[in-house]
């Protein structure tokens, strides 16, 4: 991407260089991060700011002293403080963990949703993120170790950005703020090469929690090799707690005059939206003003993704008139932003059609998931969206393999083979899952160039297998830009016609059947375990029906063919669920399909089936 220099508005903070701990042996050992100086220094005690909810707390990180020879180093032990008694709530740190992020409770006032998201949680887990680094990347002690700090417009964001920033400052990596950011471009802040901009960072640090409600939030992490994965949260959480632990109270004034010190702050959404216009303006053959005469809305839903509009559209030359919600708003007071929500589609589609624009563009709060609307007002998301970007893939990349999540369409199988001669491999949910897929199947000598989720999740093997929601975007305007440039067209129409001929199911409904995890009949077993002894059960029941036949290739629970249409049930990635999809012709031939899973599950009395009591007796 185009590099623009970032404007710095706080003094640089240079730590000492961090390097593994190989002459402090301690039972804490892996969390080490050492902080070589030269000369010889006595004990110190570096204070670092620690807040809670109702209260601003601090904590003592107890650094030590250990003489080698003529030469001295400060080791700066994560895990060890002053008090080895937590002076703040338990907090159950396995339970933050979600999939391949972190996600908890940030925000006090909502029934039954107690706070577990606190600012010494959070100052816990970003220096535990320090040493994990610290343990991955081994600098070699030239310079410290850089992270870059970004957020959507939650209204917990600032705080806990400067609570991770107090958490990677008590450790002595350098700190970049980048403010109000998307999720793509913290991971592209580990890319970009710009020292105006303190680029490349070593890691980055994106606070988030999607499309969830306002009183949570979380965090994703990053380094160049990508996003980190769950056995990485794991271990990033593990470490966590031992550090939390042994917090202790200490004055917050100065813990908080130590911490802004080892701050800096750069422009890095200046740099990220440079590229993206980049790379619109040469797939139109380097065209200054590729879009001018486009009129295209925008829709963020209050979250991070304003900036597309006046960043990315607007200097390409289309006009954005009729754009909404770009303002960040983390009370989300307009809609959910959710691509895949159907009053945020309702609201773009309202949108495109009102102001008689070419095309409409939503995302989701931290813009690593899309969707967009053609100016008829039909829709290109989950299987039509995943259509119009394969189209547009196997154009360039003839005959590769698309990578999807478990719950994609028959019809969508069909498209991607029989239309536009590529290979469909349908694999499980969870975006990391599908994208690590692609990755694998690559490694392995199989071609793949894109990994798609139903949800809006994509990522290309030319974008560094990052899923970005903006950029992806951007592959369907280089399609409208290209086209025009080309002579081949205009309008959405090109876009539209790309997904000509996808089949799709009349009714298309998921369902959620939940597993009661205080019921007798778990018999102290796990959700887990009883899930899928629900879905083996369904699966051996399948055999001796002869209008339902069973997927040959499948990777997630039971998918199954019949009466026109097709189920999966599966086990939820992280909840007591078991969802049930199911796509069909009509509505009798869903039902049909529904009574087959709901004759095989009776049998289970910790599962709830009311969800599938209700739509089998309403479609009758």
């Amino acid at each position: 991407m185009a590099a623009i220099s970032g404007k710095t508005v706080q003094n640089v903070f240079r730590s000492q260089h961090c390097r593994p701990n190989r002459q402090l042996e301690t039972s804490y050992r892996r969390e080490c991060c050492s902080f070589g100086r030269r000369g010889t220094l006595p004990f110190l005690e570096c204070k670092v700011a620690c807040a809670g909810i109702s209260a601003m707390q601090s904590y003592t990180l107890a650094t030590h002293q250990v003489s080698l020879g003529k030469r001295a180093c400060v080791y700066c032990n994560a895990v060890q403080y002053a008090s080895a008694a937590s002076a703040f709530e338990k907090i159950d740190f396995r339970k933050l963990q979600n999939g391949s992020d972190i996600r908890g409770v940030a925000v006090a006032g909502v029934k039954g949703e107690p706070v577990n998201l606190t600012e010494p949680v959070t100052e816990a887990i970003a220096a535990s993120f320090a040493a994990w680094l610290c343990d991955r990347k081994k600098p070699d002690g030239s310079k410290p170790l850089r992270v870059s700090v970004g957020h959507d417009s939650r209204i917990s964001a600032q705080t806990l950005q400067d609570a991770v920033s107090r958490g990677l400052a008590s450790v002595g990596v350098d700190v970049v703020q980048y403010g109000l950011a998307s999720t793509p471009a913290m991971f592209n802040s580990t890319l970009t090469e710009d020292e105006d901009a303190f680029c490349p960072v070593d890691g980055s640090i994106m606070i988030t929690a999607s499309h969830l409600p306002y009183n949570r939030n979380g965090f994703k992490f990053f380094t160049n090799a990508g996003g980190l994965g769950k056995a990485d949260i794991k271990d990033i959480l593990e470490r966590a707690a031992d550090i939390y632990d042994k917090f202790s109270v200490d004055a917050l004034k100065e813990s908080k005059l130590a911490a802004s010190a080892a701050i800096k702050k750069a422009d890095y959404m200046s740099i990220y939206t440079s590229g993206l216009v980049a790379a619109v303006r040469k797939a139109a053959g380097n065209i200054e003003k590729p879009l001018e005469g486009f009129h295209i809305v925008v829709d963020a839903g209050n979250g991070a993704g304003g900036f597309f509009a006046g960043k990315v559209l607007e200097p390409l030359g289309a006009v954005t008139s009729g754009s909404q919600f770009l303002n960040p708003d983390g009370l989300f007071p307009n809609h959910i932003p959710n691509p895949e929500d159907k009053a945020a589609m309702r609201a773009i589609t309202q949108a495109v059609l009102e102001n008689k624009a070419d095309l409409g563009i939503i995302f989701d709060t931290d813009v690593d998931r899309s969707a967009a609307v053609d100016s008829s007002g039909r829709e290109f998301n989950r299987n039509r969206l995943i259509a119009l970007v394969s189209a547009i893939v196997l154009e360039e990349h003839p005959g590769t393999t698309i990578v999807t999540d478990s719950v994609t369409s028959d019809g969508l199988t069909t498209f991607i083979e029989t239309k536009l001669g590529g290979k469909h491999h349908r694999f499980k949910r969870g975006y990391k899952n599908v994208i690590d897929e692609a990755i694998r199947l690559n490694s392995v000598g199989e071609e793949s160039h894109l990994a798609i989720e139903t949800s809006g999740h994509g990522a290309l093997m030319e974008n560094h297998w990052l899923d970005d929601g903006a950029y992806l975007m951007v592959k369907l305007l280089n399609k409208l830009a290209s086209a025009r440039a080309s002579g081949l067209g205009s309008g959405s129409k090109v876009l539209t016609d790309m997904v000509e001929g996808l089949e799709e199911a009349e009714v298309a409904v998921e369902l959620r059947l939940k597993i009661d995890q205080n019921h007798e009949d778990l018999k102290g077993g796990s959700f887990r375990d009883y899930g899928e002894e629900v879905v083996k059960h369904l699966e051996n029941m399948i055999g001796s029906d002869p209008k339902l036949k069973k997927a040959p290739v499948n990777y997630e629970g039971v998918r199954v063919s019949g009466h026109g249409g097709w189920f999966l049930l599966r086990l939820s990635l992280h909840d007591p669920v078991l969802p049930l999809n199911i796509e069909a012709p009509s509505l009798e031939e869903a039902v049909k399909l529904g009574l087959a899973v709901l004759a095989a599950v009776k049998e289970f009395a910790a599962l709830d089936t009311s969800a599938l009591d209700k739509f089998v007796q309403e479609g009758s």
